[in-house]
């Protein structure tokens, strides 16, 4: 059990559509409580969950045990302008109604473009269409724009009469993420492996935080209903197929792992085999996260030296930490000055510097960094307004040195595909591409 009723308010709790499922919840005192919690619970106490009892008072979490507590609970998410509540009077799984309502919005937004007020109020038929087919008495059914749009239209495009009782094949089907007699002139498929690093070093070069985000993304361009398994050098897999000692140095323990819905999770956890039907087109299929302490694969060191004469001068300097085999793409390397220097002249052995005065900084651009590389920049300015020794403008220029980047054909974490296996019963032959590629997350260098 989900919900009893969903409704849409605005921000002063003003009702703009509802759908009672189930008819076991009065629903116009359900929004008269939520508008009073709304109004009159301070910002900071409020919770996306709260309750009431049977008298519609309002309970405290303390209050709240057994199996059920007599009145009702809300669960709601806000959206821009609008919040999006479900009501139950049962003991439902909170988090599974959060996430309904966070795919709902979601749903909206793929039909709306955007999800407001504005856009609620014109479109009142479809959305009531749309809560009609993604919930039935309170449980959940089809979240996939993609499937809803193959029956649910807008404009002038309507199906035939002959068609509107029969529910689409995707969501009697099995695999409901993928529709059956898909055909491609070229069958392919192609698997990037991308990994941001979010790093952030001390100005004594100690490494404080270090965190690689990894994604598995898929283009699928396949016929038919193909099986796919995708084996990575996984340290879970190789020691429960006893290959650990074969595999040592060669392995990455991965942390955090989110699968599409297309990955066989009992498969998974079984064996760590990755086996699934892939939808077709782009998507993800898995996400992963190593909190592992990474060195900075481009590190930048700044001394800013203040003159006398209102004068600031900065020499960087900046060392490529991968292999000399590895190009980091389209760096930048963006270093913070204070707001009101002037007169900019640079000097650097290899790229092109700028000096963005609306940003406060200046941005050093190489196009291609080979690894094993040091280069150096000296940037000279003028301080007409601020003295030497003003700790104002010496506060300006301590904020952190960013740095952005894209190194193809290489991981920071050392995950490997060691096979991508396309299995279809009509036996055509598939092409898989696989590509990695390492871009920069949140990669900050504090200065000294």
């Amino acid at each position: 059990m989900v919900a009893s009723a969903v409704f849409i308010t605005d921000l002063s709790g003003k009702m703009l559509i509802s759908r009672n499922y189930r008819g076991d919840v009065p629903l116009n005192k359900a929004v008269e409580r939520f508008t009073k919690y709304l109004l009159d619970t301070p910002d900071e106490q409020k919770k996306p969950i709260f309750f009431t009892d049977v008298n519609g008072e309002f309970l405290h979490e303390e209050d709240v045990g057994g199996t059920g507590i007599g009145g009702e609970t809300y669960v709601y998410i806000a959206l821009s302008n609008l919040y999006m509540c479900a009501v139950t009077i049962r003991n439902s799984n909170a988090a599974l109604t959060l996430t309904f309502l966070y795919r709902l919005s979601q749903v909206f937004k793929d039909y709306f473009g955007t999800l407001e007020e504005e856009s609620i109020r014109d479109n009142f038929v479809i959305i009531y269409e749309l809560l009609d087919e993604t919930m039935d008495f309170g449980l959940p059914q089809s979240l996939d724009s993609t499937i809803l749009r193959s029956f649910i239209t807008t404009g002038a495009n309507r199906m035939a009469e002959d068609t509107r009782s029969k529910p689409p094949v995707a969501l009697t089907n099995a695999v409901s993420w993928r529709a059956e007699g898909i055909k491609h002139k070229k069958n392919e498929i192609f698997l990037d492996v991308v990994e941001k690093l979010n790093l952030l070093v001390a100005a004594n070069g100690t490494v404080l935080h270090s965190e690689i985000l990894g994604a598995v993304k898929m283009k699928s361009f396949l016929s038919g209903m193909p099986e796919l398994k995708l084996g990575l050098n996984d340290k879970l897999m190789f020691e429960a197929t006893g290959r650990a000692n074969q595999a040592r140095g060669k392995s990455v323990e991965l942390e955090d792992i989110k699968f599409h819905q297309c990955v066989r999770l009992a498969r998974f956890e079984n064996d760590r085999t990755i086996s699934f039907i892939p939808p077709d087109g782009e998507f993800d299929l898995m996400t992963y996260r190593l909190n592992t302490h990474v060195k900075p694969l481009i590190w930048v060191e700044a001394v800013v030296e203040p003159h006398k004469g209102s004068r600031i001068e900065y020499m960087v300097k900046t060392r490529s930490q991968f292999k000399s085999r590895s190009v980091a793409n389209n760096v930048e390397i963006i270093i913070p000055v204070p707001p009101d220097v002037d007169s900019p002249s640079f000097k650097s052995s290899v790229g092109t510097v700028t000096y963005l005065p609306d940003k406060d900084a200046v941005v050093w651009k190489i196009k291609q960094y080979h690894g094993g590389r040091e280069f150096l920049m000296r940037a000279h300015f003028g301080l007409p307004s601020i003295s030497a020794n003003d700790q104002k403008a010496e506060n300006s220029w301590k904020a952190p040195i960013r740095v952005q980047f894209e190194i193809p054909y290489f991981t920071v974490s050392g995950i490997q595909v060691r096979y991508l296996k396309i299995i279809e019963k009509s036996g055509y032959q598939a092409l898989p591409w696989v590509r990695y590629i390492t871009a920069n997350g949140d990669y900050q260098l504090r200065m000294a």
